[in-house]
């Protein structure tokens, strides 16, 4: 089972729509994006992964109430808000924007991942047992747009530049 792991999108539909086809490309079943999606019109953009997909708030919001009437019409997209505790295919893992939560909560050793993102930049650390990732950004202000596959069964991390 593979993981898509994403964030920092800040309404670049071309780079979305093309993170989006490589994580199909690439066999992930369920995507996380972890904050700064921002417009609602970027709802059906990432929808069109088609499967279980996790998303929560950053610190550029865009239109909160728009964002969630567009959400009715994606049942496989869950909305979490500010962060999500989850328990998914078994592996317990929490989703929040900034690295430095992202840390505290994997110091805890609660879960067995913690994804963030905020920073733009890719970075993956172990603390204690648990992985933190941020994919870098959707977006591309700080370098090439990236995005994470996480294979579960290897536990292969892969960088996917676009």
């Amino acid at each position: 089972m593979k993981f898509a792991i994403m964030s920092d999108s800040h309404d670049s539909i071309p780079n979305l729509e093309k993170a989006i086809k490589l994580a199909q490309d690439k066999g992930a079943e369920v995507l996380f994006h972890c904050g700064d999606l921002i417009s609602p019109f970027m709802v059906p953009l990432l929808a069109k992964f088609g499967k279980e997909t996790h998303l929560i708030l950053g610190n550029n919001r865009g239109d909160i109430y728009l964002m969630c009437e567009h959400l009715k019409k994606y049942p496989h997209i869950k909305f979490h808000g500010e962060q999500a505790f989850l328990e998914v295919k078994g592996f317990k893992i929490a989703m929040v924007h900034y690295p430095k939560i992202a840390y505290a909560l994997a110091s805890t050793g609660e879960y067995d991942f913690v994804f963030c993102g905020h920073t733009h930049v890719y970075e993956v650390k172990e603390i204690g047992k648990t992985l933190v990732i941020n994919p870098g950004e959707i977006l591309g202000k700080e370098g090439a747009p990236s995005f994470v596959v996480l294979d579960l069964e290897t536990k292969e991390i892969e960088k996917v530049e676009l």
